[in-house]
């Protein structure tokens, strides 16, 4: 009987060990196959979505470890995990993307502005709106004006295909990098637009960035332009922001965590809906991005690359010039305006005739 008991007690333990055991087994299995997040990745502290890397070759020809957001699930490629490095400091510069869609030649008879509009891939009535109204303008006061959109990603083969057609259609005014088209990733489409004007179209004198719900008047934009105390080099404005705190507020639109910016306060910066600079800034700007975090205010991002260069945002000499928005254009004086949101593609048409009825 003892013995009997002895062999019981001996199977127990023996079960308990092997149960203890399988259940370790599982565990540490179970944690190797879950997806490793990132802490350094910035678009999962802003916005806490997820985000997965990529291997691609770069404007230079390098290889760099891409990051971009997305709405479906973790996916980090062995290579990107073995790369892990400090690349997603330089998330947004540049050189971590390529074109798809391009337009090289495009500044072959050397612009004196180029408009650039970023602009989602799906929105093709805002780029027809455009095209039909301030973005058909080719010279103005006898200097010629050049418009592209940039767009990113557009998220499946029917739509790139779609996009493609569009671009051999119209007026080769596309171009596409391979960064996925998001809110969030609206520094990256910026600095994006920088680098294509550095490499692409270095001989223009000015150039424009201005958002795709924008009206434009080019005649007085032009005038701005050409005035004798405009600078040619190291000038940018628009609608200036002095003073602008931090927002930290978890819940809002412009959230961004210390982690990515430290500072309560930026520093001064131009309105990203639309700022108009010389084109000797953007290699400046692409060339300071190096050094600085990317976060996701892109025009406060790009005054904070200013601010390294030692480089402040001018005030219009009019800056009633540069309005926010305006619901109504039959309201205002629209004999002055350079930029306001119109807010709709029906808007942008409107604003162009109720000018066009008064010139």
């Amino acid at each position: 009987e003892r013995d009997l008991i002895c062999h019981i007690k001996t199977g127990f333990v023996l079960l308990v060990a092997l149960t203890l055991s399988l259940s370790v087994i599982y565990f540490v299995y179970d944690f190797s196959l879950s997806p490793v997040k990132d802490p350094h990745t910035w678009f999962n502290l802003v916005n806490q979505t997820q985000s997965y890397n990529l291997v691609t070759e770069g404007l230079s020809g390098k290889t760099f470890v891409w990051n971009f957001v997305t709405n479906q699930q973790i996916i980090q490629t062995t290579t990107a995990q073995k790369n892990h490095i400090s690349v997603h400091h330089h998330v947004a510069h540049p050189s971590n993307y390529h074109f798809i869609l391009d337009e090289p030649d495009k500044c072959s008879q050397n612009p004196f502005l180029v408009l650039m509009v970023p602009v989602a891939p799906q929105q093709v009535d805002a780029r027809n709106a455009i095209r039909s109204t301030w973005g058909n303008e080719s010279s103005v006061q006898g200097k010629a004006v050049l418009t592209l959109f940039l767009v990113g990603l557009t998220g499946g083969p029917e739509a790139q295909q779609q996009l493609e057609e569009e671009k051999s259609r119209q007026h080769r005014d596309l171009v596409q990098s391979n960064f996925v088209d998001s809110y969030f990733n609206w520094t990256i489409k910026t600095m994006v637009i920088m680098d294509w004007l550095a490499t692409r179209c270095p001989q223009a004198n000015f150039s424009l960035k201005v958002d795709s719900d924008m009206y434009i008047d080019l005649e007085n934009l032009m005038t701005l332009l050409l005035a004798p105390n405009t600078p040619r080099q190291n000038y940018i404005t628009g609608h200036l922001m002095w003073n602008q705190n931090v927002i930290r507020n978890k819940n809002s639109k412009w959230y961004v965590p210390k982690e990515l910016y430290p500072k309560p306060k930026y520093p001064t910066y131009v309105l990203g809906m639309g700022y108009v600079f010389s084109n000797d800034l953007p290699p400046k700007i692409v060339e300071a991005s190096e050094a600085i975090k990317p976060f996701n205010i892109e025009d406060a991002y790009v005054g904070a690359c200013l601010k390294r260069l030692g480089i402040n945002p001018s005030g219009a000499p009019d800056p009633s010039q540069f309005q926010t928005y305006m619901n109504n254009p039959k309201s205002h004086n629209l004999s002055k305006l350079i930029t306001t949101i119109a807010g709709s593609t029906e808007k942008v048409v409107e604003f162009w005739l109720n000018v066009k009825g008064h010139k």
